[in-house]
């Protein structure tokens, strides 16, 4: 979990219970002024099941007074697996790496479990080795097991998420994510890019097949069963040798763009952006998860990741997360 920490811990304070019209999805569109300034109100406070502690804290404040730019950098980049080396792990230390859709080890695509497990092992003790960059912080792995762990050859397969929340059963969501979580272990990576909490508006989006619901409250209730089921409760087995780390994306109203155009512009208000395009990111972040994957949609005509003015995720302390950004 050391990367995760270093590369951008923060924590989540004091919840608010506020109703969410999930319904109200046909809010006027966002104001110049709400643009600009953000309604603050319109965010609740929150609270993580997982909480930080002292000792990690002064753990990572005595790494980041020894690190040096280059190493901070280096804890911020993600490389993908078919563009660096074991040797190039050696050298930069990368805070992580990933292999996105049809990236297999070695390029084969009927790579073996213990042929995940040996790249993993190789990048592991390559970003421990001090040798070349003088950093020992242990890398991680990231993968877009999404319905299963799709990328591997003979793994349990699950439908796809529109079908999953046809279901309407967080229970079984989660029991599914918890499979998903082992077997995503079990070929030596720790940390999953799931669960897509997109409230999909448009069926024309290409994307509508990874979103659960056009419901709200259902994402909401989804995303929290899938953190639990693939990190393991707060109180229950966190991050055990069963579990990994996930994510909830994207953030934020991917789902919500002018005619489903992918990568788009939502031109929602800012009320209809929280009570319905947030709602996964509430369920999803009080239950602990430990990262969060940007967006690459606009909003008000404004990349989503340029905008620091409203989101108090970004820059608010109503906000502040316990998850790598």
């Amino acid at each position: 979990m050391l990367p995760i920490l270093i590369g951008g811990l923060c924590v989540l304070s004091a919840c608010n219970k506020q109703e969410v019209n999930a319904n109200n999805s046909q809010g006027a569109v966002a104001k110049k002024a709400d643009y600009e300034q953000g309604d603050l109100s319109l965010w609740p406070t929150l609270k993580s099941k997982v909480v930080k502690t002292p000792e990690i804290e002064n753990t990572i404040a005595q790494y980041l007074k020894t690190m040096t730019l280059e190493q901070k950098v280096a804890q911020m980049i993600q490389p993908e697996i078919r563009d660096i080396s074991v040797e190039d792990m050696r050298k930069y230390g990368f805070g992580s790496y990933l292999n996105g859709g049809g990236s297999f080890p070695n390029a084969n695509k009927h790579a073996t479990p213990a042929d995940w497990i040996a790249l993993a092992e190789s990048m592991y003790q390559a970003s421990v080795d001090d040798s070349i960059d003088g950093s020992k912080i242990p890398t991680m792995w990231g993968t877009d097991a999404v319905h299963g762990h799709n990328n591997v050859i003979g793994a349990t397969l699950f439908p796809h998420n529109i079908g999953l929340g046809a279901a309407n059963n967080p229970a079984l969501i989660e029991r599914i994510a918890a499979a998903t979580a082992k077997e995503v272990m079990a070929t030596g990576i720790d940390w999953v890019f799931a669960p897509t909490v997109a409230v999909v508006r448009d069926d024309r989006w290409g994307r509508t097949y990874e979103g659960y619901s056009e419901d709200s409250s259902i994402v909401r209730a989804y995303s929290a069963a899938i953190v639990n089921g693939l990190q393991g409760k707060a109180d229950g087995d966190f991050l055990s040798d069963k579990r990994v780390i996930s994510t909830v994306k994207h953030f934020l109203g991917d789902g919500g763009t002018v005619d489903g155009d992918d990568q788009g512009d939502n031109i929602d208000s800012e009320e209809v952006l929280y009570n319905i395009h947030a709602q996964g990111y509430i369920g999803g972040l009080t239950a602990g998860s430990q990262s969060v994957m940007a967006s690459f949609n606009s909003w008000n005509g404004k990349k989503i990741t340029a905008i620091n003015t409203y989101l108090p995720m970004y820059s608010k302390p109503k906000w502040v997360l316990m998850a790598l950004l």
